[in-house]
């Protein structure tokens, strides 16, 4: 047996929310984007709304993995501690070099095709804070970061639609929640 022991689900979540605001990325960043790419299709739509969206987002394991291991690379390339050739590819954000997608469309997965296709907008068009971060300034290396939070704003924005067709169905509120907390753990 191994001494090693299971990281809280907790504990995890902290750290990737963490991580997220030491490299300059609030909650509300990430909810503006959500708003901009939802309020088309839902008026009533709030800011508010937009941040619980992202809030419930970012409780989902395969996200927070994916900001902790994204955010490390990252921060590694910064202090040049990775081997070549992937040290120069990650600090460069080559253009060939896919991984930085890869890890960001595999966070979307569980959310449909709404969020796959969001993320690829999101990626294309560099909205909102994706933008600051993907512009490189001094030695910031946000690689992977840029992609990971058009991960989160995208599937953040397609949980907003799949509630709103919930509440279009007059889907049971309590059926919506059990399918917003299985979307959540699953």
């Amino acid at each position: 047996m191994s001494d090693l022991k299971q990281v809280p689900s907790q504990e995890v979540e902290q750290a990737a929310r963490a991580a997220l605001t030491s490299r300059g990325v609030l909650i509300e960043d990430i909810a503006q984007i959500v708003y901009d790419m939802q309020h088309p299709y839902n008026e009533k739509l709030t800011i508010d709304e937009c941040v619980l969206s992202v809030d419930r987002v970012l409780e989902k394991r395969e996200i927070q993995h994916a900001i902790l291991v994204g955010i490390e690379l990252d921060k590694l390339a910064e202090e040049k501690k990775l081997s070549e050739p992937l040290q120069s590819i990650i600090e460069t954000d080559e253009g060939l070099f896919g991984v930085d997608e890869t890890l960001a469309l595999g966070a979307t997965f569980s959310y449909g095709s709404i969020a796959l296709t969001t993320y690829g907008y999101l990626d294309k068009n560099k909205v909102g804070i994706i933008n600051k971060l993907d512009t490189k300034r001094g030695n910031q290396v946000h690689t992977f970061l840029d992609d990971i939070v058009g991960s989160i704003a995208a599937t953040a924005s397609s949980r907003l639609a799949h509630r709103l067709r919930d509440a279009q169905d007059e889907v049971p509120r309590e059926e919506a929640e059990r399918r917003d907390e299985e979307d959540r753990l699953g």
